[in-house]
């Protein structure tokens, strides 16, 4: 089996594992994770011209990707808090809402 049909099989197995997902699920190290490869394997094929780049290159993507995900996640729920039981949020005005607990979890 060629190096461009391997690279094509994992490409196409990424980007199955991404219509996967349940639209409401949020998780973004996994996603940064697959884009990160996809987008490593790619350059690094492109660059190196061989299979063996690209491996490099997906693996440094997604680990790049899941670091940036991870940090994107934990800001993302950095201003929601517990408080008496439920769930609140502050604004970016400093104003405190009250919200959906999901997003307290």
């Amino acid at each position: 089996m060629s190096h461009r049909w391997t690279f094509a099989a994992l490409l196409a197995a990424g980007l199955a594992l991404c219509v996967a997902a349940p639209a409401n699920a949020r998780n973004d190290t996994a996603r940064g994770a697959l884009i990160g490869g996809a987008t490593g394997a790619v350059i690094g094929g492109a660059v190196t011209g061989s299979g063996g780049g690209a491996a490099a290159g997906a693996l440094i993507g997604a680990g790049t990707g899941a670091a940036v995900g991870a940090n994107r996640s934990r800001r993302a729920r950095s201003s929601y808090f517990w408080r008496n039981g439920r769930c609140y949020v502050q604004q970016r005005n400093g104003r405190i809402v009250r919200v959906d607990r999901r997003h307290c979890r």
